[in-house]
């Protein structure tokens, strides 16, 4: 209770308010957009659920508003029968000719889809934005982790070979060492194999003797999506030292290059995140809810509005990420159906579309009560 205790009393909240409807306001102003431009009538742009806090009506007839439930948003369109655009059949049914040229359901595959990945795709132009507007302002942060040896795992092959804190990684097999991630690229490509190691003691040199763990790659029917590698069980600090690191002054098109470079960092690394999850090589206790994301925003506030930015990028890629799942009333959920549309040439029965958008209701309550589960169970 003190974790959650923590995230209601940092700042009442407003880092994470303000994360969250930044992050949310961009994904559906995707839809928005697109949906605009393809001719869809908007009823309903709102940031939050549940009952209406303020909003006004523009010239189009869309209500902007915002909500009481501060922890998501959504674009209703015409034909819509509640917040996941789910079709109302009864309207559908009921729409003139005339209506038909504006109702979403009645547009033409393609646009449908366009406008459902515009939402995920909002979110990773919204971090690239981020990212690339804070290397122009800020500079380009450049870390170069020295090999040093900060933590041991209890079970890893390092500690068992004699590692210790404090170890400065000189050479593998001969070869020279300088930074940490030239350590991890040879032993991630060495594993099981005995590799002989020297390391800066104090200012004396020791040789020692190990053989990376082998973590074994994900496949999926066969089919191996990525190769097994190897592992010392060697931590380095989470937070790099003054002396390995530097910003350099970089123009516009390094900055969006940057940008790009980053999200993708960011893309990658959270599939592999997955990935490590589902193949439990990670532990999912590591799976927050937005009492998480509020404790996490507010340690990030304290270090300053910069870093607030770059986990609303991190945030963004996260949530775009988790819409392009293929779960029924998630983006990904409606792009399944659109693609068994474009195999079948038509689109799935009410009924079976009614029975996915229950079953992936159900995958996300679990999925919410299993994050909802961790944030709660999870010390200060």
């Amino acid at each position: 209770m003190n974790f959650i205790w923590g995230a209601y009393q940092c700042y009442g909240g407003l880092p994470f308010l303000f994360e969250l409807s930044v992050v949310v306001f961009f994904h559906e102003l995707g839809h928005f957009l697109i949906a605009r431009w393809r001719g869809v009538r908007v009823l309903t742009f709102s940031l939050g659920f549940g009952p209406e806090l303020f909003g006004f009506t523009d010239r189009s007839g869309t209500r902007w508003k915002v909500s009481a439930i501060p922890l998501g948003g959504y674009v209703k369109f015409f034909g819509d029968e509640n917040a996941a655009s789910v079709p109302d059949s009864t309207t559908l049914a009921a729409m003139s000719a005339d209506e038909r040229q504006h109702s979403f359901f009645h547009k033409p595959l393609g646009s449908r889809a366009a406008v459902v990945a515009a939402g995920p795709f909002a979110n990773f132009i919204l971090s690239i934005i981020i990212l690339s507007g804070v290397a122009l302002f800020y500079g380009e942060r450049i870390v170069t982790l020295l090999p040093r040896v900060d933590e041991l795992t209890t079970d890893g092959a390092a500690k068992a070979a004699g590692f210790e804190a404090g170890d400065v990684i000189r050479s593998i097999d001969g070869q020279a060492i300088n930074t940490f991630l030239d350590m991890q690229q040879i032993v991630s490509e060495s594993p099981g194999r005995s590799l002989t190691v020297v390391v800066d003691r104090h200012g004396t040199p020791v040789t020692l003797k190990v053989a990376p763990a082998e973590i074994k790659g994900l496949s999926i029917f066969g089919y191996q999506l990525s190769k097994s590698k190897g592992v010392l069980g060697i931590r380095h600090a989470s937070k790099p030292r003054p002396e390995e690191e530097r910003i350099d002054r970089v123009g516009p098109i390094r900055a969006v290059q940057y940008g790009v470079e980053q999200t993708w960092a960011i893309i990658s690394g959270t599939l592999s995140g997955i990935g490590g999850i589902i193949t439990a090589r990670e532990s999912a206790s590591q799976i927050g809810g937005p009492v998480t994301i509020a404790v996490i925003s507010c340690q990030v506030a304290a270090e300053g509005f910069v870093e607030l930015l770059k986990l609303a990028a991190f945030l963004s890629v996260s949530i775009g990420l988790l819409n392009l799942f293929p779960i029924p009333l998630l983006d990904g959920g409606h792009l399944l159906y659109y693609g068994i549309e474009a195999v079948r040439g038509r689109p799935l029965s009410e009924r079976a579309q009614e029975l996915g958008f229950r079953i992936g209701l159900a995958i996300i309550v679990m999925l919410m009560a299993f994050a909802l589960f961790n944030d709660f169970t999870r010390s200060s």
